[in-house]
């Protein structure tokens, strides 16, 4: 049988402080795996094979070998596509689900919000489902009777507090799980998608509440879409893709690479500036060469904010006639951003002695927010009408900023 362990330490709730250097979650070697059903009536099967020590035919590997560790007071973000294994990496920190292979390490209280309803009775109302969670977690019916008020003031679901929890809507399975979980302060909480559920109004209910909690001291594992969640929330954040650990670093370089991922894997065929599709170049006004900041064409390319791009290149007329070169920039999946023709700014490209016409622009102080872009240079003919051969080269932009959008635009508040 694989290797699996998963342990869980309580000491830190009673009184006892691991060292500064110890971490609260440590993962080693993590694999989790599930058997995938071959034919009808195989379930049972499985599991009599299982019982008999074999192991399945076939398997989903839904995590594969992960390496993590989480200290106290730190605050780790999950961001990834559905079914990457972000779920089913918190289930194994909240020790819903034992791993396949390697080792679990958590110390301390855990307070998990994963699933909706996941803990509640369907059947039992609201208050019912409070005195059991609060008794679950080791409190005693005086100790749940002191925090009952917090929690119905917090859940704010009104009379629905004394009704069935499966006539409840998802937004107040929410409420009312939060309020729960968070209701016993724990060294370590875990939520998944509890932000986008909620309502507006509960989800800043919900981000004062961690802000203070990670203020405290608290430990956060926050796992969601909204990159704008995890840069508010989160010190660091972890890309899971395919299972693996993809990446795992500082909160907005890991979604500033994810979102860059996501905009090229969503990105249409070649398009232009304006979106529109690109001709065939025919083999007559080509765009020769291209380069960014003069550096060689396979150099991965990085400004900071507010940095310069020179976009230089040359430009080939199969009839002599100058051309013009139309330059832009567009976001990784295609979104235009700025474009500009040299006939526009009245400038005339130069040819050198081969008969090649070379560009060369100069964007000072690029406005462009963090995120990965395009560079575009288009051959246009002499008239500037008709776009033919294109090229491009990305680049990113590097930087530490929470603004929305593509640029950054001047600005200064002004009271009142």
């Amino acid at each position: 049988m694989a290797n699996l362990a998963t342990t869980f330490d309580s000491s830190a709730s009673m009184g006892h402080h691991d060292a500064e250097d110890t971490p609260l979650i440590r993962l080693t070697g993590v694999s989790k795996s599930y058997p995938l059903s071959q034919e009808r009536g195989s379930p049972l099967a499985q599991v009599w094979s299982r019982l008999k020590g074999q192991e399945p035919a076939q398997v989903f590997k839904a995590l594969i070998d992960i390496n993590l560790e989480v200290f106290r007071g730190q605050s780790l973000g999950l961001v990834g596509i559905n079914g990457a294994g972000k779920s089913t990496l918190l289930k194994l920190i909240a020790g819903v689900v034992k791993p396949t292979q390697g080792l679990v390490q958590v110390r301390g209280r855990v307070g998990a919000l994963l699933e909706l309803g996941a803990g509640f009775h369907p059947d039992y109302t609201g208050r019912q489902n409070i005195d059991l969670a609060c008794a679950l977690m080791g409190l005693s019916p005086s100790q749940t009777r002191d925090k009952v008020a917090d929690i119905q003031a917090f859940a704010d679901i009104g009379p629905h507090i004394d009704q069935p929890i499966k006539h409840y809507s998802s937004g107040m399975v929410v409420r009312l799980g939060f309020a729960v979980a968070t209701s016993v302060v724990p060294e370590v909480l875990i939520t998944d998608e509890v932000l986008a559920v909620g309502d507006e109004s509960f989800q800043k209910k919900c981000m004062t509440w961690m802000q203070r909690y990670l203020n405290e001291g608290g430990t956060l594992l926050l796992c969601s879409h909204s990159t704008y969640h995890i840069e508010k929330l989160c010190q660091r954040a972890a890309w899971i893709e395919h299972g693996r650990l993809h990446m795992l670093d500082d909160a907005q370089r890991v979604t500033r690479q994810y979102l860059a991922w996501h905009e090229e894997k969503n990105r249409p065929p070649q398009d232009l500036l304006a979106g529109e599709a690109v001709p065939d170049a025919g083999g007559i006004y080509q765009v020769k060469q291209m380069s960014l900041n003069d550096l060689p064409e396979d150099a991965a390319v990085t400004l900071d904010l507010q940095g310069k791009l020179v976009v230089s290149g040359l430009v080939a007329s199969p009839d002599g006639r100058t051309p013009q070169v139309a330059v832009g920039v567009v976001r990784a999946d295609g979104t235009p951003v700025y474009g500009v023709v040299s006939e526009m700014d009245g400038h005339t490209l130069q040819a050198d002695a081969r008969g090649l016409f070379a560009f060369r622009i100069v964007f000072d102080d690029l406005p462009l927010l963090p995120g990965r872009y395009v560079a575009r240079a288009h051959a246009m003919d002499p008239e500037g009408l008709r776009l033919f051969d294109h090229v491009e080269r990305p680049f990113d932009v590097l930087g530490d900023s929470r603004e929305l959008g593509y640029v950054h635009l001047k600005h200064r508040w002004l009271k009142p």
